[in-house]
C-alpha cells in the first residue's frame, strides 16, 4: 500500500499554463495599446488640418461677406436701384418670350389622347428656372383624363402632374374639367 507523501509546505499546482496565457493577454492588450495610440495621433494630425482648412474658409466667408455687404451699399443707392428694377423687369420679360409654344403644343400632342382637350394652359417659372404647365383639360369621361395624367408622367418631356381640382358635368356643360400642373423640362 502506497501512500502519497508530500514534504514540501504548499502543494504543487499546474500553474504554467495560467501564466502563459496571462503573458499573450498581456501582449495583445499592449499591441491593441499601441495600435489604439497610433490610431489617436493620426486622428489628432487629421483634426489639426481640417482646423487649419475651416479656418481657411472662414477667412474667405468673411472675405466674401464683406465684398457682399459692399455691393448691396452701392445697389441701395438711389440711381442704382432704378436700373436694378429695370434689369429685372427685362429678365422677367426675356424669361416669358423664352417660353415656346410650338414646343409645348408639339410635346403635349405627343401624349394627349383625341378625346381630351386642352382648354387653358399657363406656363409658370420658378426660382430655379424651371418651367411648369398649369392647364384644365376636359373630357367626356374620367378615364381618358386619366390616361392622359399616366402619359404625361411617363414622358421623358413632362414630370410629376399635381390635380388640383376636379369639376364634374352639369346640365350646361357635360364635361369633366380637370385643373393639373405638371413639371415641363423646356430649356428657358
Amino acid at each position: 500500500m502506497r501512500v502519497p507523501l508530500n514534504l514540501a509546505r504548499e502543494p504543487f499546482r499546474r500553474d504554467r499554463p495560467i501564466l502563459i496565457a496571462s503573458a499573450l493577454t498581456g501582449v495583445l492588450l499592449f499591441v491593441s495599446l499601441l495600435i489604439l495610440i497610433s490610431i489617436a495621433f493620426s486622428e489628432r494630425r487629421v483634426a489639426r488640418q481640417e482646423q487649419a482648412e475651416l479656418i481657411v474658409l472662414n477667412r474667405q466667408l468673411a472675405q466674401t461677406r464683406a465684398e457682399q455687404a459692399t455691393l448691396d451699399r452701392e445697389m441701395r443707392l438711389p440711381g442704382n436701384g432704378i436700373v436694378l428694377d429695370r434689369s429685372i423687369l427685362i429678365n422677367t420679360l426675356i424669361r416669358r418670350k423664352a417660353i415656346s409654344w410650338t414646343r409645348i403644343f408639339a410635346d403635349l400632342a405627343t401624349v394627349l389622347p383625341p378625346n381630351v382637350r386642352v382648354v387653358t394652359i399657363r406656363p409658370q417659372v420658378n426660382a430655379r428656372e424651371q418651367l411648369s404647365l398649369d392647364m384644365t383639360v376636359a373630357a367626356e369621361t374620367p378615364e381618358p383624363v386619366i390616361g392622359f395624367i399616366a402619359k404625361l408622367e411617363g414622358s421623358d418631356v413632362f414630370g410629376a402632374v399635381t390635380p388640383s381640382g376636379i369639376t364634374p358635368p352639369t346640365q350646361n356643360d357635360p364635361i369633366y374639367r380637370y385643373r393639373l400642373t405638371v413639371t415641363y423640362a423646356q430649356k428657358l
